[in-house]
């Protein structure tokens, strides 16, 4: 299966009164069609940055300083705006993190699908209007025909979910990135969109980039795992490898806090920092993170497809 989207030695950088700050700095993966990638990391750690450069919907003081992004053989990160419209919302589409500050309270659900129909299909507003009820009821809304009168106050927070993600898919996209997509909702209603976001990756073979810091939902979601600190990758690999062998200190912090809910069984801190760095051995240890909480520079694969980021010895 070939790699739909290959990103190469990226750098992302924000020009500020302050310096240079550094979002994205040197990461490399991809994404094959019709599978999940998983990005995890806390806040801050260059998840939203990354897909953000990806489209280049940028600040106006952000850039991409180095690296290369290709999606399906053609290299879109040089790409004049104009030819980048053509491909937003149409090739590559984009779930952000809040339905409801995302569409336009102004304009009605019917409104906002038709306008992204209409932008890269050139169907009528007849057409795209009757495309725009096949795809709410693609994403499980029963009653469409009122939800597309209804304006985004009118609607849930798992409705406006399923608005968005109805938006998404109105072109087939053949790259889905969902940015924290069900951070907002109960629990109830984010199994319902983890389940539907699984079912059109079958129905429409459309490969997505899952960004979140819950690990539970990326157990659900993803074929594989990139795990981010400090704009860098730490750890990458298929998602059993990741669960079984957590081997950077970092991912392995994320899975004690996933993990643990009784606070009072917790280990000492001397022994939870010994288990944290239990994978170093004569080979290689991860001397940059223990001493300066940074990725190390080099890499090694400690199971098939699983790389982690190290200082080898």
């Amino acid at each position: 299966m070939s790699n739909l989207l290959e990103v190469n030695n990226l750098h992302t950088y924000f020009d500020t009164r302050r310096g240079v700050v550094k979002a994205v700095n040197g990461i490399t993966f991809a994404i094959k069609e019709g599978q999940t990638l998983g990005i995890v990391g806390e806040s801050g750690s260059g998840k939203s940055q990354t897909a953000m450069s990806i489209l280049k919907l940028f600040e106006h003081n952000q850039r991409i300083a180095d690296g290369s992004i290709n999606f399906n053989g053609v290299e879109i990160n040089n790409l004049p705006e104009k030819e980048l419209q053509k491909i937003r919302g149409n090739d590559i589409s984009m779930i952000f993190q809040e339905p409801m500050t995302s569409l336009n309270p102004v304009f009605t659900v019917e409104d906002q699908i038709n306008e992204v129909i209409m932008l890269h299909q050139n169907l009528t507003k007849e057409e795209a209007s009757k495309k725009s009820k096949e795809m709410l009821e693609s994403v499980k809304i029963s009653n469409a025909d009122n939800v597309l009168q209804q304006y985004p106050h009118q609607l849930s927070g798992g409705m406006s979910q399923r608005v968005m993600i109805a938006m998404a898919l109105a072109c087939y996209p053949k790259l889905l990135i969902a940015d924290e997509p069900t951070t907002a909702l109960d629990v109830i209603i984010q199994a319902e969109i983890l389940k539907l976001m699984n079912d059109l990756k079958t129905d429409f073979n459309t490969a997505i980039m899952f960004i979140t810091h819950d690990l539970g939902v990326i157990s659900q979601m993803a074929d594989d795992v990139i795990v981010m600190h400090g704009g860098k990758i730490v750890e990458a690999g298929p998602i059993l490898s990741i669960f079984d062998n957590a081997t950077h200190p970092y991912t392995k912090r994320l899975m004690a806090a996933y993990l643990k809910t009784d606070i009072s069984r917790r280990k000492g801190e001397e022994e939870m920092e010994h288990d944290l760095f239990s994978a170093e051995n004569d080979k290689f240890d991860f001397q940059n993170f223990k001493e300066n909480n940074q990725a190390d520079a080099d890499w090694v694969e400690v199971d098939p497809g699983h790389f982690v980021a190290c200082r080898l010895k």
